[in-house]
């Protein structure tokens, strides 16, 4: 796996001579996404990352898919994504944050806490969530970070958190 993951992360690299000041800031597609987490369908929460700094920050999106199985029971007549999957969502940003370092390629990425989850505003069926994700503190000799969350929907921010992630 580990070939693979560098070979999604170099080809998202930029390399022309005009960005060369932003050589770290990466964009990932989709599959390239599933190359370097490995979180599959239906739990896979990241479509694609516009902007990603390695071990410092990033900017994904989610398009909410209204025909999510989730809906039928989250709740029938008004359904809204459980909160459990926007947290997921930073988790795994924060995963990508973190894997995309050489020193925690191919690793498995484990939720080892979650602190000040605020929900601000509902996520609808067919919202499009901009997730953020920062770094705030590492600890490289044990494997763990943690990094402030930030969704937003519609240019609104609809939850914030703290995510802390081990890496094995």
């Amino acid at each position: 796996m580990l070939p693979t993951v560098w070979k999604a992360i170099n080809a998202a690299q930029k390399t022309t001579e005009e960005d060369e000041k932003m050589s770290e800031l990466m964009k990932l597609n989709h599959q390239q996404v599933m190359e370097i987490i490995p979180h599959r369908d239906p739990m896979l929460l990241i479509d694609e990352v516009s902007e990603l700094v390695p071990g410092e920050r990033i900017v994904a999106s989610l398009w909410v898919d209204p025909a999510r199985e989730i809906f039928q029971g989250h709740f029938p007549g008004d359904p809204v994504l459980p909160g459990v999957y926007t947290v997921e969502a930073t988790a795994q940003a924060t995963d990508l944050v973190l894997m995309t370092k050489p020193a925690y390629a191919g690793k498995v990425p484990l939720f080892l806490g979650i602190n000040n989850v605020k929900f601000r505003k509902k996520i609808l069926p067919g919202d499009t969530l901009e997730i953020r994700a920062e770094m705030l503190s590492e600890r490289a000799d044990k494997a763990i970070a943690t990094c402030k969350c930030t969704v937003y929907t519609g240019g609104d921010l609809a939850a914030e958190s703290e995510v802390t992630i081990a890496m094995r």
